[in-house]
């Protein structure tokens, strides 16, 4: 059944300055969680800390965001054409002009949900038939969600509206849910809530009895005992996929609650964690950052995040996530209602544009590997 649990109203958006912080916090802190997150993923805490100890900075030696990032730049400048006019069929033709209809980078459209979709789309499904794969439940749309609740700052149930639309290509059920969670709850954080009502506004857009709903409520009544308590209330330590939308979610919304909100302390707790770490992280990091602001982000991380390389989305080359966030920040080109960016005005980066890109603008020990 749906949630009946209300809202909570979070304070009137603030000055545009101070919501382009956050939304530049939201942006900047999701892709430098999936920076840090990385190396991390498909790992249980007991190898990351075999491998590095504990994980307190960039272990890589080129840190660089992942599909995460690049998704999630993706779908930010889907919203900054569309607005809240964001439709299904918007969604579709930008997977088809921008993914399915070209060639792959080297990731081949990266997730398990991604490829389930990016296949359906080529033997001409439409939405919302792409969605049905076997991945639909997947955490693809979570990791994309952040955008959603930036544009739509202070309204969360706008955000969770919009993360469906987004998801209706390539996502159903607990999927859906899973990205709904995470674009309201930085809806909520964009205007300044309180960590405790940034959990309850992820909390009454998914039904109360659905699966993410479940997790994500044991992972932040855990939240105070720590991480490993954290993990033991929603991992499913036998099943070998790490990109469940209701795991990943929750051990997302569980190091943020941990941390209340610090924004290095929710990343590392979610880095050390394990499982999908790039995108749990890059989930703690897109709340944490929306929180804080970006001026909580540690300068020597933020310095790391360069332009998108276009490793799985090559369309997204060139592309900043900082430059997204101030198209999408409230007061910014892509946060009016009204006036959206036609196409071409919003820019690529890069020297040289390509004329031919169409521009949107449990117990560790006893897990099974994954």
């Amino acid at each position: 059944m749906a949630s009946t649990a209300r809202t909570p109203s979070a304070p009137a958006p603030g000055s545009a300055v101070g919501l382009r912080e956050r939304a530049r916090g939201a942006l900047l802190g999701l892709a430098v969680g999936d920076a840090l997150g990385a190396p991390a993923e498909n790992m249980k805490p007991s190898e990351i800390r075999a491998t590095w100890g504990r994980i307190t900075g960039y272990v890589a030696e080129h840190p660089a965001g992942t599909d995460d990032t690049e998704y999630a730049i993706f779908s930010g400048l889907l919203l900054a054409r569309h607005g809240h006019a964001l439709t299904p069929a918007h969604v579709e033709a930008a997977w088809h002009e921008l993914i399915a209809d070209r060639a792959e980078g080297p990731f081949r459209g990266a997730g398990f949900s991604e490829r389930g979709t990016l296949e359906n789309l080529r033997r001409g499904l439409a939405a919302p038939i792409s969605a049905q794969h076997r991945h639909a439940w997947s955490d693809g749309l979570a990791m994309r969600a952040a955008p959603c609740g930036v544009l739509a700052a202070g309204r969360p149930d706008e955000a969770a509206r919009l993360a469906a639309v987004d998801g209706s290509v390539s996502h159903d059920g607990e999927g859906i849910y899973g990205g709904q969670a995470v674009a309201a709850g930085v809806a909520a954080a964009m205007a300044g809530a309180p960590v405790a009502a940034v959990v309850a506004s992820a909390l009454a857009v998914v039904p109360d009895d659905s699966w993410t709903a479940r997790s994500l409520r044991r992972a932040v009544t855990a939240a105070h005992l720590g991480e490993r308590a954290v993990r033991s209330a929603v991992v499913i330590g036998g099943y070998p996929w790490t990109d469940l939308a209701p795991e990943a979610v929750a051990l997302a919304f569980g190091a943020y609650a941990a941390a209340d909100g610090d924004f290095e302390q929710a990343v590392l707790t979610a880095v050390n964690m394990g499982r999908d770490a790039d995108t749990t992280a890059a989930v703690a990091g897109a709340l944490a950052g929306a929180t804080r602001g970006a001026r909580a982000i540690p300068e020597s991380w933020a310095a790391a995040i360069g332009p998108a390389r276009g490793s799985c989305l090559p369309a997204m080359a060139g592309h900043h996530v900082l430059d997204v966030a101030d198209l999408l920040a409230p007061g910014g080109d892509g946060g009016r209602d009204a006036t959206v960016p036609a196409p071409d005005e919003i820019p690529l980066r890069g020297d040289e544009p390509t004329p031919d890109v169409f521009v949107l603008a449990a117990d560790d020990e006893t897990e099974a590997s994954s």
